[in-house]
């Protein structure tokens, strides 16, 4: 044995690495930057180079990724994204990526330090038009001269670009893509930019959102029933961007907002309006966004037409009044009255009259709504089961490519099916998610607030009752002058089953007339479970 054996633990410095097996598996990666080059042969020339390179090599071609234009000053590109994390799942497997130019891989100053997190991996990057020894320093260091070059040439191109972009929109011409509800057409060969129908509903969400005072949500809501679908996040960049009524604001000008010479959606005064600059105060009142004497502003709509009514007061009165902005509707009531009419309502879902069974009456709630969502319930474990049984496919396809038991083409092709499916399965999942998950505690939060429900709703601020307000009655109600009536189309299932069993056992058989609901018409609201309470 030798002497110095005991002292290799005081040795320093890292013990050398052992060198990485090579395998003969490759990828193969192509882009170009813009749909004009994607639609000559660059991208095919690209993938015949590289190709050829592999059977010369003799690599096997494990996939391939890109086929269309990203830009290369990010590495946010989906496919480049896609084929990094393929190479590094199968580390070991995939030794090379084979690109056409090292600029067609990557262009910024993250590349360098990219391919060395990718060598340690054992994963080399090979340009099939720019031969390389990476092996060795020189190499190394030709290559990242290469990436550096791509780089300044980016910056060189981009100071360019920015110039002319900048020059454009003070000029009052949009340099890109404009934003949704706008069309590029041409007109005696001038680029212009017109509304289109997209553009046209989105006229009517701002006039919505400043006339009505609608939240994002539901004006999402009407738009889709017109046939146009927009996401929550993209609706408020929508409502917020002056592109609408005629100005351009862009990091570019410098925090300028210049004229724009495009067609104009809106007037300024809408859009200012609809994000809360200016105030509509031109007939003799003045109107509070948030006044607790007039809380039922746009939730109780006109009887008549349909129009939310909004709130106001007479300032020589100093009486406060709901009123329908449509013209000669003339459906107004004083606040006072209409109030004093809610809290009657109110009073037909308070819980006073059975005290001594309000656990009965909990129990039985909780037995009819879970009898309700059974279905819903096996839905959502048979979406379950097929989740489960989905991830195992995608699992063994994985298992059967890395074993070779399956070929590059068969695993691409069943990859992007399953993971389809699987997005399929899990989007029903959510939707089938949004159920009560603590039924007990919400069924008895809800008898309890119902104890008091009235004193509650007068005593409240206004943003309170107006969260009282829908939570009773989600698509609020409407109240008709002439028959002095309110009417509803929806009413929450909890409040609406505790206020039809109290008055089973109570013997009142009234329902709600203030909604004109007697007990007949009333009972067909309320899904039938059986009236027994629950037996524990």
């Amino acid at each position: 044995m030798s002497d110095t054996l005991f002292f290799e633990t005081f040795a320093k410095g890292k013990k050398e690495a052992k060198a990485l097996k090579r395998s003969k598996d490759c990828v193969i990666y192509t882009r170009v930057s813009s749909q004009q080059q994607a639609d000559n042969l660059s991208l095919a020339t690209q993938l015949k180079a590289c190709t050829l390179y592999a059977e010369k090599m003799e690599y096997n071609i494990a996939a391939t990724f890109g086929g269309t234009y990203e830009s290369a000053e990010t590495d946010e590109r989906k496919q480049f994204t896609a084929m990094i994390s393929f190479v590094k799942k199968f580390k070991g497997k995939v030794s090379y990526i084979l690109v056409y130019s090292l600029e067609r891989f990557s262009r910024n100053d993250n590349s360098i330090w990219l391919t060395n997190e990718l060598r340690r991996l054992g994963i080399e990057i090979i340009s099939v038009t720019q031969p390389i020894d990476t092996s060795n320093a020189s190499g190394q260091m030709q290559q990242k001269m290469l990436f550096l070059f791509g780089e300044f040439d980016n910056q060189l191109r981009k100071q360019k670009c920015m110039a002319g972009v900048k020059e454009m929109l003070l000029k009052g011409d949009w340099p890109t893509k404009p934003p949704v509800g706008f069309d590029i057409i041409r007109v005696n060969g001038k680029r212009k930019i017109v509304v289109n129908s997209k553009g046209r509903l989105i006229q009517q969400a701002f006039h919505w959102k400043a006339n009505e005072n609608l939240t994002a949500e539901c004006i999402r809501e009407r738009l889709a029933q017109k046939g146009f679908k927009i996401g929550r996040q993209q609706m408020s960049r929508v409502l917020r961007n002056p592109f609408y009524c005629g100005l351009m604001v862009h990091t570019m000008l410098e925090g300028k907002v210049v004229e724009g010479n495009h067609e104009q959606l809106i007037p300024r005064d809408v859009f200012l309006r609809v994000n809360g600059l200016i105030k509509d105060n031109s007939h003799g009142y003045s109107i509070n966004e948030e006044n607790a004497a007039i809380p039922l502003k746009r939730f109780v709509s006109c009887g008549h037409c349909g129009q939310p009514l909004r709130g106001y007061i007479v300032k020589k009165k100093n009486i406060h009044y709901y009123k329908c902005n449509t013209k000669a509707c003339n459906n107004n009531k004083s606040a006072k009255e209409l109030n004093s009419f809610f809290e009657k309502i109110l009073n037909a879902f308070k819980v006073d009259k059975a005290k001594d069974i309000i656990e009965l009456i909990k129990r039985q709630t909780i037995a009819v709504f879970n009898q309700l969502s059974a279905g819903k319930q096996d839905d959502y474990q048979h979406l379950q089961r097929e989740h489960t049984e989905i991830v195992k496919k995608i699992n063994r396809l994985e298992e059967r490519y890395i074993e070779e038991e399956i070929g590059g083409e068969l695993y691409n092709k069943y990859r992007d099916r399953y993971n389809e499916e699987k997005v399929e399965i899990e989007k029903k999942l959510t939707k089938l998610s949004r159920q009560v998950s603590n039924l007990d505690e919400s069924v008895g939060f809800v008898v309890k607030f119902a104890l008091e429900l009235p004193l509650k709703w007068a005593s409240a601020d206004y943003n309170t009752k107006q969260r009282i307000q829908f939570l009773l009655f989600p698509k609020g109600l409407s109240y008709n002058k002439k028959t002095d009536e309110c009417r509803t189309t929806r009413i929450n299932f909890l409040f609406l089953y505790l206020s039809y069993f109290q008055q089973i056992i109570t013997n009142k058989k009234r329902g709600i007339p203030e909604l004109g609901l007697d007990y007949s018409s009333f009972e067909h609201w309320v899904p039938r479970a059986g009236i027994e309470p629950a037996l524990p």
